[in-house]
């Protein structure tokens, strides 16, 4: 046979293996949102619905509900999720397909800035496009800053 031919079914072979290895490899990281019932869905948990956060549902596993993109991951294993229904809290662990393998849950205690403390420099686009930073903000009388998240309107 022929060598590039040869090196080149090889090379394939292998770029094939690397690809089905990625697509089968859960992705780690963290995840924040709030800990409710997984027969809700995401349009309930976005209003808070209060079925999201009954106690002693039978069947129900716990998930994680992440507000920010509206997704909701299962939680394997559930004992450290127990007595959290309606926490806010940060996971940490592995995502295969909508399950979050949890390797640490941790419960936030504050959001925001603690007071009197100052807020860090940041740089962001205003509804106009024009980048806008803390010093180009700031008043003769200092800064009042309101982040809204999101809105369903």
């Amino acid at each position: 046979m022929n060598f590039p031919v040869v090196c080149m079914a090889v090379f394939f072979f292998a770029f094939g293996l690397a690809l089905n290895g990625q697509s089968e490899n859960p992705s780690s990281g963290s995840w924040s949102g709030v800990i409710i019932n997984a027969n809700c869905t995401a349009d309930e948990a976005f209003a808070e619905a209060p079925k999201c956060t009954e106690k002693d549902v039978p069947g129900a596993k716990l998930a994680l509900y992440d507000d920010t993109t509206r997704q909701i991951y299962i939680l394997d294993p559930q004992d450290q999720a127990i007595g959290h229904l309606g926490a806010s809290m940060t996971v940490t662990g592995t995502l295969d397909a909508n399950t979050v393998h949890v390797a640490s849950l941790k419960l936030h205690d504050s959001i925001g800035l603690s007071v009197g403390q100052k807020a860090p420099d940041f740089s962001a686009r205003d509804q106009f496009g024009r980048q806008q930073t803390l010093q180009t903000l700031k008043g003769p009388k200092g800064t009042v800053l309101l982040f809204f998240r999101s809105a369903d309107w």
